[in-house]
C-alpha cells in the first residue's frame, strides 16, 4: 500500500469550487479498484492550504493502473483546473511508526480490561462443556484454553500483547484448527452462545462495541472453518489482527 500527498494553495475565492470539484471527483476515487481511501484536508491556519490523501493499493497501481484506466479521464477533468495550484504530489510509504491516541478508548479497555474477558471466556467454555453442538470440538481441552482465548481476544481488540509475545501469535492461532473439521452448524452456534454469553456475563451492550464484537465474531469464526478444513492455506505469517471502533483488518484477495 502507498500513499499519495497532493498539496494545494488555492485562492480563498476559489476555495468552495475547489472543494466542489473534488467532491465531483471523488467518484472516479470510489470506482477505482486501485484506490483504498482518500481524504482532503484543509488548513485551519492558512484556510487557502489543502492537502489531499489517496491511499494506493500500490504505487505502480496508481500511476499505470488508474491513470492509464477508465476512471482517470473525468477524475483529471474535474481538478485540471486546479493543477497549476499543486505545490506537492509525491508516493508515501507508511512506516512502523503507527497507533491511535488516547482520545478514545480501546475495545478493550471499554469491555473492561483482562478481567472482563477472563470472565467472558471462563463461563463461556464452562457452557460449552454442555453444549451437544460444541462439547465434541473441545473434547480434551486444555486447562489453560479459556485463558489463552481471553488473551487472544484482548490483544486483537488492543490490549496487551500477551498472546503474540507468550503463545505463539498468530500463526499457533490458526494452527489450533487444523484438522478440527469444524461446521457451519457448529460455527454459527459459537457465535450464539459467546454473544448470549457476554449478556450473561455483564460486556458492555452499547450497539457500537457490540457491533465490533460480532463482526468479529464472523470474521474469527470463518477464518477457523477455513482453516479447519481439508485444504487450509498456509498458517498466517504475519502479526496479529488488530481491531478498533470502525477498523478492521483489510480483505485479502
Amino acid at each position: 500500500m502507498i500513499v499519495e500527498y497532493i498539496r494545494y494553495t488555492i485562492p480563498e475565492p476559489d476555495a468552495a469550487a475547489f472543494e466542489a470539484a473534488y467532491a465531483r471527483a471523488a467518484a472516479s476515487l470510489r470506482a477505482a479498484p486501485q484506490c483504498v481511501d482518500y481524504e482532503l484536508a484543509r488548513c485551519t491556519e492558512e484556510p487557502g492550504s489543502y492537502v489531499l490523501r489517496i491511499r494506493w493499493t500500490s504505487a505502480p497501481d496508481h500511476l499505470e493502473g488508474f491513470r492509464k484506466g477508465e476512471h482517470f479521464p473525468a477524475f483529471f477533468a474535474e481538478i485540471k483546473p486546479y493543477f497549476s495550484a499543486i505545490q506537492e504530489m509525491r508516493h508515501y510509504e507508511v512506516t512502523d511508526v503507527v497507533g491511535t491516541g488516547g482520545s478514545n478508548p480501546t475495545l478493550f479497555e471499554w469491555a473492561g480490561g483482562a478481567e472482563a474477558f477472563d470472565r467472558l471466556f471462563t463461563r463461556f467454555y464452562e457452557r460449552v462443556a454442555e453444549d451437544e453442538v460444541l462439547a465434541p470440538v473441545f473434547a480434551g481441552m486444555d486447562a489453560h484454553h479459556a485463558q489463552h482465548v481471553a488473551a487472544w481476544l484482548g490483544e486483537v481488540f488492543g490490549g496487551p500483547a500477551v498472546y503474540s509475545t507468550d503463545l505463539g501469535g498468530h500463526p499457533h492461532m490458526a494452527s489450533k484448527h487444523l484438522g478440527k473439521g469444524i461446521t457451519e452448524t457448529q460455527r454459527r452456534r459459537w457465535v450464539a452462545l459467546l454473544a448470549d454469553t457476554a449478556d450473561e456475563v455483564g460486556l458492555p451492550d452499547d450497539p457500537e462495541f457490540r457491533g465490533v464484537l460480532a463482526y468479529y465474531l464472523e470474521w474469527g469464526t470463518r477464518m477457523a472453518i477455513i482453516y479447519s478444513g481439508p485444504n487450509p492455506p498456509p498458517l498466517p505469517q504475519t502479526p496479529m489482527p488488530r481491531w478498533d471502533w470502525g477498523l478492521t483488518p483489510p480483505w485479502k484477495g
